[in-house]
């Protein structure tokens, strides 16, 4: 398939430039992936639109204030995105399409928390060697390597506990299409995230509140959590206009055994299984067998979901609304027919839904 299969005309104002005041209150598009029929409601309507017994799979990882203003030793602005930590890894070995080539990936260093793989600008002026310093010095760097694509391998050195002074010092990355910073950082990040990891929010999970988590159990609904980081893979552009030659970066994610059970109990009882959030169909994806049962994992995974994939363990999927050509909608597409989704997104637009991270979403089912 070609990358233009997958555009749309998108009006700017339609972008969401603020989360909503009060998460539940997004709009939600609900769709018939087989048919493609779609009807209008708000999230807060999502438990009453579930099915008692089906099990929900959330991603849990939290967002880091990854983005850090600082300065030269020698002089001159720098900005530092955090996108990494590096440490070994190894591979899933279920993928959808071509994937990229995995490796180890050490920092060389005995503490891998304080080396990370990062965007740094200006680039041209942030060269292997080059010293930074952050606020008032309690926090310094060095750029130890320069990998594939322009990416900075750099160790950080702080007095104290490395994350504490990231929150500190630090601000939300958040995605270029918003133009303002966050008032509240909690607004980008979801009420369950407990795991910090992560370069930009698992968007689909914001809707959710404490009440609205505790009205879906409530209704006979399990719930339970996968952890995946989310990464610069997500959202790389897709710039090959043939898609299957797109490499996604892989991404770190955990499956517990309690998460693997309860969705294995769930596939042998004929319960549906919804992920919520991309990154959680493409864990459970990444680990799931034939059959659909999925193994308790802890890796990596550069997974690409396109159309053309068969799916095995997902029954349903909660979704943003993501950019055009970009690898989201391509794995929606998979889910739910390209033809489909690209009906159901056009109507969003003539019904003024509000787009991307901090936008509406879909309950495809």
């Amino acid at each position: 398939m070609k990358k233009h299969d997958f555009f749309y005309e998108l009006p700017e104002e339609l972008i969401a430039q603020k989360p909503i005041e009060r998460r539940e209150q997004s709009r939600m598009l609900r769709m018939d992936r087989l048919t493609g029929e779609t009807s209008h409601r708000r999230f807060f309507d999502l438990p009453g639109t579930l099915r008692e017994g089906d099990c929900l799979v959330l991603n849990d990882s939290r967002v880091i204030p990854a983005r850090l203003l600082g300065r030269k030793d020698t002089g001159g602005a720098v900005e530092v995105v955090l996108l990494r930590k590096k440490r070994e890894k190894r591979d899933v070995g279920a993928h959808a399409g071509p994937v990229a080539d995995g490796g180890a990936q050490t920092g060389g260093e005995s503490d891998p928390a304080r080396v990370w793989e990062c965007l740094a600008r200006p680039g041209r002026r942030i060269k292997t060697g080059a010293k930074l310093i952050f606020g008032d010095g309690e926090l310094t760097a060095e750029v130890i390597g320069e990998l594939d694509g322009g990416n900075r391998l750099i160790r950080f050195d702080c007095n104290g506990v490395f994350l504490e002074v990231l929150e500190r010092l630090g601000k939300m990355p958040l995605p270029p299409y918003i133009r303002e910073d966050i008032e509240d950082n909690d607004r980008y990040q979801t009420v369950y995230s407990r795991v910090d990891g992560s370069a930009a929010a698992p968007t689909a999970g914001l809707h959710f509140t404490d009440e609205l988590l505790a009205e879906t159990i409530a209704r006979g609904i399990e719930i339970c959590y996968i952890t995946l980081h989310v990464g610069p893979g997500t959202f790389r552009p897709v710039k090959a206009e043939d898609i299957e030659r797109h490499r996604m970066h892989d991404e770190f994610f955990i499956i517990s055994p309690a998460t693997a059970a309860s969705v294995n109990r769930a596939k042998a009882g004929g319960r549906r299984v919804i992920a919520v959030g991309t990154t959680s169909c493409r864990a459970l994806e990444s680990c799931a067998d034939d059959s659909g049962m999925i193994s308790a994992f802890s890796g990596f995974t550069d997974i690409f979901i396109y159309p053309g994939y068969e799916f095995k363990c997902i029954d349903g999927l909660i979704t943003n609304f993501h950019l055009p050509e970009s690898t989201l909608i391509m794995l929606v597409s998979a889910f739910a027919g390209r033809e489909n989704v690209l009906g159901a997104y056009n109507e969003a637009i003539r019904e003024r839904y509000r787009f991307f991270s901090f936008g509406d979403c879909m309950f495809v089912d």
